[in-house]
């Protein structure tokens, strides 16, 4: 229905209305990156068959290269112990007189009051093989010390810097989920990252007369529009049967009959 331009235009805008998953304050001591969204046309080629999270770094990396106060220094570096890959710095740039070492994030979360005790242990993957405290520990005891193994240090040597100079921020921009008329209140978290909720199979009648549409992974963040292929209740269900049985909660968009357009996952648990 779109052209490839108009479809990653569409997606680029979506990634820039994104908001960040906390603000002000520091989560896990992680320092929020923060640039302010402009929408421009985007002019670059991306790779269709790369996953969600590397797709996201290209389009993190036009939209840094468009501000001329920021400069790339490297990106996307494997740091290798001879023949075995440590991790991978996803950015150093330059923001004026501050070098900074970015991590890059794009996440959905879903708030589930069950697990863990904390606001932040709440928020599971939409089909709960992964959470944000998973990926916040990860980010704060692997991916940024990363920079300072000693085959870190060697590469940033290579290009004329040191360490000890870099500050470290993350560039975590996140979806969260909440169940159905639930309302959520959160205090760490970002509210304005509640984009949707999310149903299991016993609620999904009370949309028996809406308008259906399931995005592939990579339009999951395209802000939800009317010229999409819309499907009826009935083929829809007959649909979710196998992400049901692939134990898969896919995103989906549903046109209710007033033509409100909202973000749900379908969840199998």
């Amino acid at each position: 229905m779109y052209s490839k331009n108009k479809v990653l235009q569409k997606r680029y805008e979506g990634f820039l209305q994104t908001n960040s998953l906390w603000k002000d304050k520091t989560v896990f001591d992680l320092k929020q990156f923060f640039i302010v969204p402009k929408i421009t046309k985007i002019q670059v080629e991306i790779n269709e068959k790369l996953r969600l999270g590397k797709y996201i770094e290209r389009l993190v990396s036009f939209q840094l290269a468009q501000e001329k106060s920021i400069k790339i220094l490297c990106e996307n570096v494997q740091i290798q112990q001879e023949k075995r890959t440590l991790g991978e710095l996803d950015c150093i740039l330059q923001k004026e007189t501050k070098i900074i070492h970015l991590e890059i994030v794009y996440k959905f979360y879903l708030y589930d009051s069950s697990v863990g005790g904390t606001e932040i242990e709440h928020f599971i993957g939409p089909n709960r093989k992964d959470s944000l405290l998973e990926k916040l520990t990860k980010l704060k005891e692997k991916q940024l010390p990363l920079l300072y193994s000693t085959e870190c240090k060697n590469y940033i040597n290579t290009i004329n810097l040191s360490v000890s100079n870099l500050e470290q921020q993350v560039y975590f921009k996140a979806q969260l989920f909440i169940p159905l008329q639930e309302k959520i209140q959160l205090t760490n978290l970002n509210n304005a990252c509640v984009c949707g909720f999310y149903i299991k199979k016993n609620e999904l009648e009370i949309f028996k007369n809406c308008k259906f549409f399931i995005p592939n992974k990579k339009d999951w963040i395209v802000i939800p529009h009317q010229k999409v292929d819309w499907i009826n209740f009935e083929v829809f269900s007959v649909l979710l049967q196998e992400y049901y049985q692939k134990k898969y909660a896919p995103l989906c968009w549903i046109k209710q009959q007033n033509g409100e357009i909202i973000k749900v996952f379908l969840v199998w648990w």
